[in-house]
């Protein structure tokens, strides 16, 4: 059995992170820690999980258990890791934004893969620590590194994309709690969002430059779950950019091209990336989803676990959506 440590657990991303490994058949919950809640029962912070664990927070840190996710807020992680030394041989899944850049990848004498599984599997199967992908980051880059890899997103490309209140984390905030979310829909940091970065750093790391990304990311009146919708102008037909798609994720048992036009109740409470390619005139159209806490954090650090310690991708994650 792998041990696993978490730390940081009461909030949306370690709450789902112990719901997957408490019902994984190849890993065992060494201890959860958090700085606030030692002491006290798993439960208080995820009623969800009454009945299922009898697990408490602690505030102590095994350094030995064999991977250790760090489910911290932004900037808390290299804290952390300056604080508390593991053992060489514990694995480290950040889920942070702090070391998914080129830059930022070397801490400490780590190295840091980025782990997106769709653009570099055999990289995660020998990584010792894992940059998690953002939640943006990862819908977006699934729905166009296809494009990337066959060199055909030199012209502008436009994004538009709408995500869940568990986006921005458990924590309160004048444009996060109910009365002004609810019934209600909003933009925020247009064009300078931060998983640009990495964004482009993926797209560019088949050689060839891709055009200026004009993001635009907007709040959305519902809990889970992003929608992207992506557009750049396109000469190719449609059931050839449909092809590219298919050959490109072939291999991939998580991202999936369909035929119909998707929506987001498919891939909630999956760790699913579900593509779907629209053609109008010379405008290509790419709409891409995912559940923003499972494929957009814990589901796909539980993914990168499973390629770091040999399991099958899918060991752990085979999840249904519920789209009645």
């Amino acid at each position: 059995m792998i041990k696993v440590g978490i730390i940081g657990g009461s909030g949306y991303t370690g709450g789902e992170l112990i719901r997957l490994l408490l019902n994984h058949p190849e890993a065992e919950i060494d201890f959860v820690f958090s700085t606030t809640r030692a002491g006290k029962p798993i439960t208080s912070a995820h009623p969800d999980l009454l009945g299922v664990t009898n697990l408490e927070f602690t505030g102590e840190v095994n350094s030995s258990v064999d991977v250790a996710f760090l489910c911290l807020g932004h900037g808390n992680s290299s804290k952390f890791l300056k604080e508390n030394a593991f053992d060489q041989t514990t694995k480290i899944v950040d889920l942070s934004n702090e070391f998914r850049l080129k830059a930022d990848a070397t801490f400490q004498g780590k190295t840091f893969v980025y782990g997106l599984p769709e653009l570099s599997k055999e990289s995660i199967e020998q990584a010792e620590n894992i940059a998690n992908p953002g939640c943006f980051a990862t819908t977006i880059q699934l729905g166009l590194l296809p494009l990337a890899k066959a060199g055909l997103l030199q012209n502008q490309v436009h994004i538009n994309a709408v995500t869940g209140s568990t986006g921005a984390g458990v924590g309160l905030s004048s444009t996060s709690h109910f009365s002004w979310r609810n019934n209600n829909v909003s933009w925020y940091k247009p064009f300078t969002h931060q998983h640009l970065g990495e964004i482009g750093e993926s797209l560019d790391s088949y050689g060839t430059k891709t055009g200026k990304l004009y993001f635009l990311p907007n709040r959305g009146n519902f809990t889970r779950g992003i929608l992207a919708t992506s557009y750049t102008q396109f000469d190719g037909s449609l059931e050839d950019v449909q092809q590219l798609y298919q050959d490109f994720y072939k291999d991939d048992v998580f991202t999936h091209v369909s035929d119909e036009p998707i929506h987001l109740k498919q891939v909630v409470n999956t760790n699913q990336c579900h593509v779907h390619l629209h053609k109008h005139e010379d405008t290509l159209l790419v709409t891409s989803a995912i559940d923003n806490l499972l494929k957009g954090a814990s589901g796909q650090a539980v993914q990168n676990m499973n390629l770091m310690f040999g399991l099958e991708e899918t060991t752990g994650l085979q999840l249904k959506a519920g789209v009645f």
